[in-house]
């Protein structure tokens, strides 16, 4: 398992949490005994953590992508799209963590269209758009959305890609690894 403290990605200039605490409902965080798809018992609402000094290693590491690229607008700040954006350290995939109480959020303009073009885009390197709703993630193609259900630790993601008519096709599946 890797130590999300080894990743420590710092803020972009200009950029901080303020209000926003949707990590502390989307993640789980054995730490702090919080599941995701529940507020964190720490969290105040639209004032942060009432913890924040003796937090965790694991929540003092991590800052989602509108924290680090300067480059998300405001409308990705994840109080407002509400879904947190972030990179898996290893596969470089983006996840994408959905707040249980906006389950549609995703696919709602401008944030569906512009998954939709990170998916294109990622493409080519191997890396994809994964949206998770709690526990069940679907893989965002560009021709498609893939419902894969829940995930579980022995999981994984194979993706394999086909010739098609229109050019390559790919198909999704979750396999239980060996």
């Amino acid at each position: 398992m890797l130590d999300p403290a080894s990743f420590v990605a710092a803020p972009a200039p200009g950029r901080a949490c303020g209000t926003c605490t949707l990590c502390c409902k989307v993640y789980d965080v054995p730490a702090v005994e919080s599941l995701a798809g529940q507020w964190c018992r720490h969290t105040r609402q639209g004032r942060g953590c009432a913890i924040h000094e003796t937090r965790p290693d694991h929540c003092r590491a991590f800052h989602c992508l509108w924290m680090t690229e300067g480059w998300l607008g405001p409308e990705w700040k994840p109080e407002r799209a509400k879904m947190v954006l972030s990179l898996d350290p290893v596969s470089r995939h983006m996840n994408v963590q959905v707040d249980p109480g906006q389950p549609n959020a995703w696919r709602r303009e401008p944030y569906y269209g512009q998954l939709k073009r990170w998916a294109a885009a990622s493409l080519p390197r191997k890396r994809h758009v994964l949206v998770h709703l709690n526990k069940a993630t679907t893989v965002v193609l560009p021709d498609r959305d893939v419902p894969l259900g829940e995930f579980g630790p022995d999981d994984r993601l194979v993706i394999r890609e086909r010739p098609g008519p229109n050019g390559a096709a790919f198909e999704v599946e979750k396999v239980r690894a060996a």
